[in-house]
């Protein structure tokens, strides 16, 4: 593994003390603190990084600004033949940044590879999207007036992503952005900066090839408290795009406002799968599976609740235990391997507490829930998937930890299961597994499920880029990827055109003769 660990570094030439700033150039301030990667996997430490300081800030926005004088006036098509050179790029590196989102973040290897195909498969729907950034042209009520808007490049973005989804996210973003005409802040989590610095040296090899202003792509590798901060203050910045908890969100939301820029919010998911008793058992196991143990339950749209019929109950919670049996949990470079680790130490240790606080209100454990010993998981990032008896009004249900833990309860009506699936302050992801037409449009209906992602007989992860993505309440209610999310990039611009040679006013008021 080390002699991996060293080869994937060198390919993308990351030192063991790389800097952690790119705006054009890459700023290492030998005096600033170092932020070691740490790998789940092992417990090893893969590289540090020198965190940037508010000067580096100032020099990262000052070059954003000039870059952004010069990229706004790129015609979008153009823009956007720079978005597909990326997704070229790219494609050439999937599997080795795939291995290195595994060994940093530890999510398993296929999942790493599917997340940078994600961030391909942006690329290519960005460029499609460089000629299609529409207006409407609207009927005047005046003679001779022509009445349309337009969509004009909003100014340097401000990126902060999560170590979950520490490259595709951040693609979701300044693809989309990119081809809108803005530049790009990004500032990764802590927890993942050597997947951001390998994105930043895949970008800057487009940038140069092509003669690219300075300042398009920057990077700032720092804690929340001193470079995000200023992020979130500087007027400099007309959108924060945050992808985070639900506490942190809600500073950023208050913080932005309160200069009266705008926002992007996609915070905490509780997501529920209700499954009826018309449902189909197997496919709903499979659904239920990936969705609470994929990327070891670290995902924002990690299925966290079940809520089951209770004719069927005992059946599937039968059968849902017999496939967490099966589940193969350790390093997650193996093909074999189901569940690899959690990122750190410090989630592993917000699991545990969790599962005792739902024990102290009543709550009962059916499966799973302990941390696995031994020398494959020395790094104590490993645990097991854990199936949990609750009710969801208990407080530790209402919250969301980020664990493979499933709280599963029983329902007896349809509105009862709503209610119960609703009544939670987060609305990202849903599902439920049934083959009754009545039961699904009520679901789907504005009775129904209130999350920003509804889904049949498929579960709450997975979401594909074409839709846009997000949720509602305490999710934040934003959303980015695809649909019309890349209006979130620009700003709205209403046109009047007069071609005539009088001067007649809307709502048919006269002002005087002159």
């Amino acid at each position: 593994m080390m002699n991996n660990n060293l080869t994937i570094l060198h390919e993308f030439g990351i030192e063991d003390q790389h800097a952690g700033v790119y705006c054009g150039e890459w700023l290492q301030n030998q005096n600033a603190p170092l932020i070691e990667s740490v790998s789940p996997v092992t417990g090893d430490t893969i590289a540090s990084v020198y965190q940037a300081t508010k000067e580096d800030y100032e020099l990262v926005i000052n070059k954003a600004q000039l870059a952004f004088n010069i990229w706004r006036n790129v015609p979008a098509p153009k823009r956007g033949e720079i978005v597909r050179l990326i997704g070229i790029e790219l494609r050439k590196y999937k599997h080795l940044l795939g291995q290195l989102v595994t060994l940093e973040m530890g999510k398993l290897l296929a999942e790493g590879e599917g997340e940078v195909q994600e961030m391909i498969d942006i690329a290519d729907f960005a460029v499609g999207l460089s000629r299609q950034l529409y207006g409407l042209t609207i009927a005047s009520e005046r003679e001779k007036h022509r009445l349309y808007e337009q969509w004009q490049p909003l100014g340097p973005v401000g990126i902060i992503t999560a170590f979950n989804f520490p490259v595709a996210v951040w693609s979701w973003n300044a693809l989309i952005a990119a081809i809108a005409g803005d530049v790009m802040i990004w500032k990764p989590s802590s927890v993942t900066p050597l997947t951001a610095i390998a994105v930043q040296k895949i970008v800057n090899k487009v940038v140069k090839e092509q003669g690219l202003p300075e300042g398009i792509f920057n990077l700032l590798i720092s804690q929340g408290s001193t470079v995000g901060q200023e992020m979130l203050q500087d007027k400099r910045i007309p959108l924060i795009s945050f992808t985070g908890s639900i506490p942190t969100g809600r500073r950023v939301a208050e913080q932005v406002a309160g200069r009266l820029g705008k926002t992007i919010l996609e915070l905490g998911g509780n997501n529920a799968i209700i499954i009826t008793e018309n449902a189909n058992l197997d496919l709903a196991i499979r659904a239920v599976l990936f969705g609470a143990v994929g990327t070891s339950g670290q995902r924002c749209t990690t299925t966290r609740r079940l809520i089951i019929h209770d004719s069927i109950y005992d059946t599937f919670i039968s059968k849902l235990t017999a496939a967490y049996k099966q589940v193969k949990i350790g390093n997650p470079f193996n093909q074999d391997t189901v569940m690899g680790p959690l990122v750190n130490k410090t989630a592993v240790d917000d699991m545990m507490a969790a599962l005792e606080n739902l024990k102290r209100q009543g709550g009962k454990v059916l499966y799973g829930g302990e941390i696995l010993q031994g020398e494959e998981y020395q790094s104590g990032c490993y645990v097991t998937p854990c199936i949990a008896e609750a009710e969801n009004h208990y407080d530790i249900v209402q919250k969301e930890t980020f664990a493979p833990i499933l709280y599963v309860m029983k329902y007896a009506s349809l509105e009862e299961a709503l209610n119960a699936h609703n009544n939670v302050p987060q609305g990202l992801s849903s599902a439920i597994f049934s083959s009754n037409m009545y039961e699904i449009e009520h679901f789907l209906g504005p009775e129904g499920s209130d999350c920003g992602i509804a889904n049949v007989n498929i579960g709450t992860s997975g979401a594909e880029i074409g839709g846009a993505f997000g949720g509602e309440k305490e999710t934040g209610g934003g959303r980015e990827s695809g649909s019309d999310a890349w209006k979130a990039y620009m700003r709205r611009q209403t046109v009047t055109i007069n071609w005539g040679s009088s001067l007649p006013l809307a709502q048919g008021i006269t002002f005087g003769e002159f």
